[in-house]
């Protein structure tokens, strides 16, 4: 087993034709994982020193452990790239055949390295991933103090095969509600409408009407896009991730007037709603945005996507669609 550490960002370009590879053949795959995402994450803001290690047997990439170190000496912090805000979910990258002997290479390499680090500090890690079933006993038997706590909760529909299926879910206050509001939206004097952007569409200008609309949505979104680096990330991940397939940017519109948006991801066997913009001014009286997510779930249904996934935060709204809670941890290590 051969361990690497790359401290510069030509790693992301060495590794680029392997990276996307090993995340097939690990237990689980996000989409924030990807070496689009996180190549794009550390490009708009670079937090501190990079810290990537690899793992070989011969030439085959068996792991990555994308990391940075942060803070000044006595306060040394190493976290994984997309720490912690725009980022849903993070891990490590370990081929699912080799997880016991990658992850003690890894903290093998910690171990050595105590001089550079002086806390572990993994953040929106899957609950059921290797690393928290693994790490914390292996970073233990090597001298660390390691802790396991949940960090929030990631609720998620698990989707029936069909959409009379997915009301059932539904209390029946809540499926009255849906079925309410749509019959609203659609029996008002205005035409209700929704489309998927595509390659019809001008990205660039659909781009910019969602960031209006996510401004308008509430204040702290328009403070988040003040933010240069956020708007940077942003900018920059939604083309990619279009081109990709992986991006589905939708708008219900009010005669013809866009109201409400979201912005999905669409990756593997699930999609995340990771954004949405919305005007509260003029549409609010025909729940632009409940009808707009209605549509989305039903399409993902019809798609036959298993999973609806909300991704982090424990929203209300996210319950009363039916939502159920998953656990995303944090692993601290001293």
């Amino acid at each position: 087993m051969e361990l690497n550490a790359y401290c510069d960002a030509s790693a992301f370009e060495d590794l680029a034709t392997e990276w996307n590879d090993l995340l097939r053949r690990a237990p689980i795959n996000h989409i924030f994982y990807t070496w689009e995402w996180q190549k794009t994450w550390w490009d708009a803001y670079q937090p501190g020193e990079l810290l990537i290690l690899t793992c070989r047997a011969g030439d085959e990439l068996l792991g990555i452990a994308p990391l940075f170190i942060t803070g000044s000496s006595g306060e040394r912090s190493a976290q994984i790239i997309g720490c912690v805000d725009v980022t849903d979910y993070l891990d490590f990258i370990v081929d699912a055949a080799h997880l016991q002997s990658v992850y003690a290479a890894f903290a093998d390499y910690l171990a050595a390295n105590r001089d550079r680090i002086d806390l572990l500090d993994l953040c929106n890690i899957p609950y059921e991933s290797p690393t928290r079933e693994l790490l914390p006993d292996l970073l233990a038997d090597r001298g660390f103090r390691p802790a396991v706590e949940q960090q929030e909760v990631c609720p998620i529909i698990e989707l029936p095969g069909n959409w009379r299926g997915y009301l059932s879910l539904l209390d029946k206050k809540q499926r009255h509600e849906i079925r309410r509001k749509i019959r609203r939206a659609h029996g008002s004097d205005k035409a209700i409408d929704w489309y998927i952007v595509n390659g019809c569409h001008n990205l660039e200008e659909e781009v910019a009407h969602f960031v209006r609309l996510m401004a308008a949505s509430d204040k702290e979104k328009e403070e988040f896009l003040r933010n240069c680096n956020n708007l940077r990330f942003f900018e920059k991940i939604v083309p990619l991730l279009h081109e990709r397939g992986w991006l589905q940017m939708n708008f219900l519109t009010v005669d013809d007037a866009r109201a409400a948006a979201y912005i999905n991801f669409v990756y593997g066997d699930r999609v995340m709603v990771y954004n949405s913009g919305l005007d509260h001014r003029d549409f609010s009286d025909l729940s632009p945005g409940i009808v707009l997510m209605a549509y989305n779930i039903r399409h993902a249904i019809e798609q036959g996507f298993q999973y609806y996934d909300f991704l982090r935060g424990n929203e209300a709204y996210k319950y009363r669609m039916g939502g159920r809670d998953t656990l995303v941890m944090n692993i601290r290590a001293f």
